[in-house]
């Protein structure tokens, strides 16, 4: 079997680093030129967080949720309401005005993700005692449900005072640097690794694979599925805070269920049981829903208007993709496997075997 020596690996690893920071350092330098591919890379990382947590859920552990939206919505409002500038309150709570409690309550970004994931976690952990017990649609079912119940609590006018309603919250502060997201990105990714290939990782796949199998060799289920449940609602908490940064202002209307359904799409393009491969996914499907925005506009070529373009026409280029895309990749384009640089140096060589196959006659002449 063709491998990479140990030493190869490590200045390929630190080549791509290096090659990231000079891409992100050569954006940031040339941020007015460049906003909208940065907003598009930023968008991507935050979903990457999620989409990972989501993974970590369903793929690793064989729990079914839907109540992403519902977490990304507690972690939000959180960092929302605790970034907003102080001076800025009244105008954006210009109604009933805001909480005693929460007017000059402010808390830098980083301890902001960090109370939004913590109290999603704790929702999760409160939703996780009745839900956890189910199993697949039913789990699925349930936690969608809940994920409604907590979008309408936020809008509900007996909280105006403290997520300002269905008015929702605006003038959230931006990130300090475009490098901030993507640090946060990589650190929540990092820690759900080392989880998932720690001795609870382990027993969070065996419960994927068989549960009665599972819980004959004194693996606790409920304790696991709660703990699991708990840690993918925490960084869905973190992720749904950064997206309220990225996006300046939200409301309850922006975490509807359509938010959880791209998530999945996410993770099952990218294959379930795979990290990188709902990191790839991602990138993927946020950068082609944008880049396939001009089939939005319309096309005149010779004076004549090509009928199919127009608004709307680029969802069904982009589920055409994704329809071949699934039907070429069945377990999504990592499967159940990790990005490494001896599948990707075997993966070239394969390319390139097939490549020689078809043009015997330049192999022929390379001979003679």
């Amino acid at each position: 079997m063709m491998k990479m020596n140990k030493r190869t690996k490590l200045i390929l690893t630190i080549a791509l680093a290096v090659a990231v920071m000079l891409l992100l350092a050569y954006l940031d330098a040339n941020r007015a030129q460049y906003s909208y591919g940065i907003a598009i890379l930023q968008r991507s990382a935050i979903y990457a967080i999620v989409a990972v947590a989501m993974n970590m859920l369903t793929g690793f552990t064989g729990l079914f949720s839907l109540g992403q939206a519902g977490f990304m919505a507690i972690g939000a409002y959180t960092v929302a309401i605790l970034t907003i500038p102080v001076e800025d309150r009244p105008s954006v709570y210009y109604i009933n005005g805001i909480a005693d409690a929460l007017a000059n309550a402010s808390l830098p970004l980083w301890a902001a993700l960090i109370l939004g994931g913590l109290l999603a976690a704790f929702v999760g952990g409160l939703i996780g005692i009745p839900v956890l017990r189910l199993k697949s649609d039913y789990l699925a079912i349930a936690t969608l449900g809940f994920s409604e119940i907590i979008r309408a609590v936020i809008a509900a006018p007996q909280l105006d005072r403290i997520t300002n309603g269905s008015y929702g919250l605006k003038s959230i502060p931006n990130f300090g640097s475009i490098y901030d997201v993507f640090i946060i990105a990589f650190l929540c990714i990092l820690v759900m690794i080392l989880i998932i290939n720690s001795s609870y990782g382990r027993a969070f796949k065996a419960i994927r694979e068989d549960e009665v199998a599972a819980e004959a060799m004194g693996i606790n289920l409920f304790k696991h599925k709660g703990m699991v449940f708990i840690i993918s609602c925490f960084f869905t908490g973190v992720s749904g805070g950064l997206l309220a940064v990225f996006m300046r202002s939200i409301d309850s209307k922006t975490f509807q269920v359509m938010l959880t359904y791209d998530i999945l799409l996410i993770v099952v393009l990218g294959g379930l049981g795979s990290i990188t491969g709902s990191i790839i996914g991602s990138f993927l499907i946020t950068a082609a829903r944008e880049w396939l925005r001009f089939f939005d506009n319309p096309l005149i070529i010779a004076g004549f208007q090509i009928p199919l373009f127009r608004s709307g026409f680029r969802m069904v280029i982009f589920s055409l993709v994704l329809m071949a895309i699934v039907l070429y990749y069945r377990k999504g384009i990592m499967g159940s496997k990790e990005f490494s640089w001896d599948g990707l140096y075997r993966f070239i060589h394969r390319l390139l075997s097939r490549v020689r196959r078809k043009t015997p006659g330049k192999e022929a002449n390379h001979h003679e």
